[in-house]
């Protein structure tokens, strides 16, 4: 696909989601199977039936739904714990299910100099390790309340999708229209992020 090259002296942007844009799959809930083992979260998500349902019929959202489960799983955990499976989770990940297409995109605007961001709903644990190996200047993603080591489970401030990825770009960036602004992601999640973008790729890869 040409990418087309901004004529502008305007900084350039280019703000990837993760998960199933620079990822085949999903990651977060390999994630905590990882953390906290299959038959643990499987009886969370059964205990979460009922919130699902609300979600489904429109009277609850996913951010609740998603913060309700990592307040079931992770609340009292240890940190390091975390970081260290989140280290082993994105050993993994980088090695088995990464898209050359998105690889190879994010080199074009390296090279370049552009600013790269990722922005994802998924969690620091392990995206903190993928976007460092892969030359990411910034992460925005999701986060869990710490205090010292201890993982206190309630996502800190708001997941990192929908307008939230977009509220925290303007945090990190400033005014996005003094920048020129890629952005590619995949889902229903990115719809914000890709229309404030100068050239939004929706499932490039």
């Amino acid at each position: 696909m040409h990418i087309p090259l901004p004529e502008s002296t305007k900084p350039v942007i280019a703000a990837f989601d993760f998960d199933g844009t620079i990822s085949f799959t999903d990651t977060f809930l390999p994630f905590l199977f990882r953390a906290c083992g299959r038959r643990r979260v499987a009886w969370a998500l059964t205990q979460l039936s009922g919130e699902a349902l609300r979600v489904g019929l429109g009277r609850s959202t996913r951010d609740q739904f998603k913060n309700r489960l990592l307040m079931q799983l992770l609340a009292g955990d240890s940190v390091a714990r975390l970081q260290q499976i989140g280290a082993h989770h994105a050993a993994q990940v980088l090695a088995t299910q990464l898209r050359p297409a998105a690889l190879a995109r994010i080199a074009w605007h390296r090279e370049r100099g552009h600013q790269l961001v990722m922005v994802s709903a998924s969690l620091n644990f392990y995206l903190e390790k993928i976007a460092a190996q892969l030359g990411f200047n910034e992460l925005l993603c999701t986060r869990v309340v710490a205090i010292d080591d201890q993982c206190m489970g309630q996502i800190d401030g708001a997941n990192c999708r929908s307008a939230e990825k977009v509220r925290q770009l303007q945090l990190l960036c400033g005014d996005l229209t003094e920048s020129v602004l890629y952005a590619y992601g995949d889902s229903a999640g990115d719809q914000e992020l890709l229309a404030a973008a100068n050239f939004p790729h929706y499932r490039p890869f």
